[in-house]
């Protein structure tokens, strides 16, 4: 099978949840997912796992079979650089930027030296009403601690494999 361009996909993909009529929450609480995730799947910024593409089909009945045979590969997970001027996007790096000090001050506090998984990583987004009875937008970073490792020589298994014991 010929493979497709990401951006065609896409389109592809996109068009059939229009179809649909469902939202991401809608289609996140039918297949088991993160509303989030779902946006990454229809995006192709994520696998689709074979297991779950069953779920994927029933809660979009016209996701074809070429398609879901697209979106089991893994996907090139990328973005048009341009998108940092769409505002949201701007405002979530923003935010990011302006908060990311004293959030990794508070990681580091917490957990030690080390960083948020972005891969063993969990996203939601939900709606909540504020104190004032405004809507607000509550987003949810769930990612794994990796601590760093601190890189002594007599742990690194490949110069054990490349050199063996006596021809150091």
């Amino acid at each position: 099978m010929e493979e497709i361009i990401k951006g065609d996909l896409v389109t592809r993909i996109q068009a059939v949840k229009q179809k649909s009529g469902k939202s991401y929450n809608q289609i996140a609480e039918e297949t088991g997912l993160t509303n989030v995730y779902v946006a990454q799947l229809l995006r192709r910024q994520a696998q689709l796992k074979p297991e779950t593409a069953p779920k994927l089909r029933a809660a979009l009945p016209d996701l074809t079979e070429e398609l879901l045979i697209q979106m089991v590969k893994p996907p090139l997970r990328s973005y048009d650089p341009n998108l940092i001027q769409d505002p949201t996007v701007y405002r979530l790096n923003e935010a990011v930027m302006h908060f990311g000090e004293s959030i990794k001050e508070i990681i580091n506090e917490e957990f030690g030296d080390g960083i948020m998984s972005a891969i063993d990583f969990y996203c939601s987004v939900d709606k909540v009403k504020g104190v004032d009875g405004k809507d607000r937008v509550v987003l949810t970073f769930d990612g794994k601690y990796l601590p760093y490792t601190e890189q002594k020589s007599e742990d690194m298994v490949s110069v054990s494999r490349i050199r063996p014991q006596g021809n150091q």
